[in-house]
């Protein structure tokens, strides 16, 4: 297997630095401390799940100061790992960043801790980035079957035992970002609506049918989905609302994970074959990751959204109100696929219009792009289609 370590990854914090410090936020095991490594090999690094470094700091947090007090501010960023299990240090990179200078790079697994009250996330003194999983335009001879059912996690995607490790780590993110973190007040019913949100993931949400599922009362569904997105598990991607909608559009936001193999394991999926009854959604969660992973990395503010008919039209995916995308699994594109792309395109005016299939060779009908997954993944990120 391939070495996680040595896959270039598309993240560059190189133009954020010149002017402020990041915080740099991402699930567990996304890679952020090997990169963080990588990129800045000559920096004093601070790692705070190392005992000794958090045991110096937490019971003395100025000690930081001191410990920087011969470290040229123009050397390079300081980096801190897992600040979040340490907030209170953040009153003193504050008062190095104003009265010596220095950058820092702040890393952090999950910011639910970062932003309770009382937390200093240092004035504007610091961007947010995120770090997310492997994306196609990373790993070498990247095969789209083994991302459809293993994902993007670098642990877990070079694996020689995936599907293990990825149940090991759904425990490990109960255990170490909601129990751990004190997010819910019980870990088992938040366990079984993980379950049941797995079970119908990237479909419009309906909280009554999640609530009754996982045997949990409605409002709380709602607390729930507000600790996914908090602590980056996953996103609620909303619908879409054209200025003048000839048809009323859906109100339910639909769930992605935050990465493919994940959602299969939380579904209970097994393995994903090509045209089998799972490999439409696994596809969907695919580009969700993709697109989530470009518009982050190259800074673009567009929303991502989707839209959906009462009366059953749709696209899967809308970046601002310029572009559809529509995601399909078969490997022979009809007329009839191309309904939502042409109904969205009467309400608003759409720029790019593209499904994304299992098609053999690109071709284009009616101003629709069709395109090959490999194709459109490549032209993603070549900064070609978008």
């Amino acid at each position: 297997m391939e070495n996680a370590a040595l896959v270039p990854r598309r993240l560059d914090l190189t133009g954020d630095l010149t002017a402020r410090s990041v915080f740099l936020f991402g699930p567990r095991q996304t890679g952020k401390t090997t990169w963080l490594r990588q990129c800045f090999p000559e920096s004093v690094s601070l790692n705070l799940l190392h005992g000794d470094v958090f045991l110096r700091l937490s019971r003395e947090p100025g000690r930081l100061r001191q410990e920087l007090a011969t470290v040229d501010p123009a050397a390079g960023p300081v980096v801190i790992d897992e600040i979040q299990k340490l907030p209170s240090l953040l009153d003193e990179v504050h008062d190095l960043i104003v009265s010596r200078g220095f950058r820092f790079v702040l890393a952090a697994s999950s910011p639910v801790k970062l932003r309770r009250g009382g937390v200093n996330l240092l004035g504007g003194r610091a961007r947010t980035r995120r770090m997310f999983p492997f994306v196609s335009a990373e790993v070498p001879d990247w095969d789209l079957m083994r991302a459809i059912n293993v994902g993007g996690i670098p642990s877990i995607h070079f694996s020689d035992d995936p599907l293990e490790d990825l149940r090991a780590y759904c425990g490990n993110y109960l255990r170490l970002e909601v129990q751990a973190e004190g997010v819910v007040r019980g870990v088992e019913p938040f366990s079984r609506f993980l379950t049941a949100a797995g079970a119908s993931y990237a479909q419009p949400i309906v909280f009554e049918r999640l609530a009754s599922d996982a045997a949990v009362p409605a409002r709380t569904i709602r607390e729930y989905f507000q600790v996914i997105e908090d602590t980056m598990l996953g996103t609620l991607v909303p619908p879409f609302a054209p200025r003048k909608a000839r048809r009323k559009p859906v109100s339910r936001a639909r769930l992605f994970f935050f990465d493919v193999g994940v959602a299969n394991a939380l579904a209970s999926v097994g393995e994903i074959r090509a045209g089998g009854p799972s490999f439409g959604p696994a596809l969907e969660q695919l580009v969700f990751c993709e697109l989530s992973a470009w518009l982050a990395y190259a800074r673009d503010p567009r929303p991502l959204s989707y839209w959906r008919t009462a009366d059953g039209s749709e696209v899967d995916f809308v970046i601002g109100d310029e572009a559809g995308i529509e995601v399909k699994a078969t490997a022979s594109v009809t007329s009839r696929d191309l309904t939502g792309l042409r109904r969205l395109a009467a309400e608003t005016p759409l720029r790019t219009r593209i499904v994304v299939c299992r098609e053999p060779v690109m071709r284009v009908v009616e101003g629709i792009r069709i395109l090959p997954v490999g194709v459109f993944l490549s032209a993603l990120w070549a900064g070609d289609l978008l």
